[in-house]
């Protein structure tokens, strides 16, 4: 049986990335009923990987993301006071934690690779992509239960172990993507450690406060470092470092986090250098249809004032 591989198309580059789960926020009172399975808030980390290889090699993180692998925890240092305190204003900066428990939907595209929608509210995901071989491939999954339906070609994929494959696939793509857009919201989730490390400068000469993120022997890779840094003129995330060790002195990856601008409530940025989050858009209501049937969404129909309730988003004005 030919293995089915939802890796992008050739000749776009990509840059390595850390996978990290998130954790769903409180639904409100208008939503359908949600899961009742726990998404777990605690960072996940990865080894240093190429992303246009075939998707992430997450099997084992999946199953700590899920809760179904046990983490190895030692006793959790004190917070950081002044990190934490950083933390709080960048969060206040970006909207606030009540403005990210009220977002609803998320659209975005990754590095022109792959469009996902996301209910953050019932773990639905829906991503569309086309593959090496130039399938195009429909992904409708709940990361929660990491079920759902995948089409390949306009043909819906039914083969067991096809469907399983796309639907472990489609988890890792949305653990990747998303932490991608969503990072600087996850500072303060269980599991994270957070040092303030001082004033630095960024690569732009502006100055910054400098977060170092390490975590409490959460995930198969609990060795991976990042470091965050708040610009102190707008208080939000603009550039970060991912280290593969936390004994590294030298960055695997360094990019920026430019281009924020609010989108509903809350505030997100697309620029990381070389490669762009576009088509950012957060949306108070969608059609079931999006998470439930293969059929093109028009989410420019949408942003341009239709039933969805769009909010802003997508490549122009903001802050840098």
């Amino acid at each position: 049986m030919k293995t089915l591989s939802l890796s992008p198309a050739p000749g776009r580059a990509c840059p390595p990335a850390r996978a990290r789960a998130h954790r769903h926020e409180p639904q409100q009172a208008r939503t359908p009923a949600r899961t009742t399975s726990r998404t777990p808030s605690r960072p996940h980390a990865r080894r240093h990987a190429d992303l246009c290889g075939l998707i992430l090699g997450l099997a084992a993180a999946g199953l700590a993301a899920l809760g179904l692998a046990a983490p190895l925890r030692a006793e959790t240092p004190a917070p950081d006071p002044k990190a934490m305190e950083l933390a709080q204003a960048t969060l206040a900066a970006m909207g606030g934690q009540e403005a990210w428990n009220r977002t609803h939907y998320i659209a975005w595209n990754f590095f022109g690779h792959r469009q996902l929608i996301w209910d953050k509210w019932t773990g639905d995901v829906r991503i569309e992509l086309d593959s090496k071989d130039g399938e195009h491939y429909v992904v409708l999954l709940n990361v929660n239960t990491k079920k759902g339906r995948a089409w390949k070609a306009g043909t819906e994929v039914t083969a067991p172990d096809d469907l399983a494959k796309l639907m472990e696939h489609g988890y890792e793509i949305w653990i990747n993507d998303s932490y991608w857009l969503v990072m600087p919201y996850k500072l303060r989730d269980p599991g994270v450690t957070l040092k303030y490390k001082g004033e630095m400068a960024m690569q732009d000469g502006r100055p910054s406060d400098c977060l170092e993120l390490t975590f409490d022997h959460v995930g198969v890779t609990p060795e991976n470092k990042y470091m965050v840094y708040i610009a102190k003129d707008s208080h939000l995330v603009e550039q970060w470092e991912y280290f593969e060790k936390a004994s590294d002195e030298k960055p695997a990856m360094q990019t920026p986090w430019h281009d924020w601008k609010r989108c509903g409530s809350i505030m997100l940025s697309g620029d990381r250098g070389e490669h762009k989050l576009n088509d950012i858009c957060v949306f108070d209501v969608l059609p079931r249809a999006v998470f439930e049937s293969p059929g093109a969404v028009d989410l420019k129909s949408m942003t341009a004032g239709g039933d969805a309730g769009a909010k802003g988003g997508g490549s122009g004005s903001g802050s840098r």
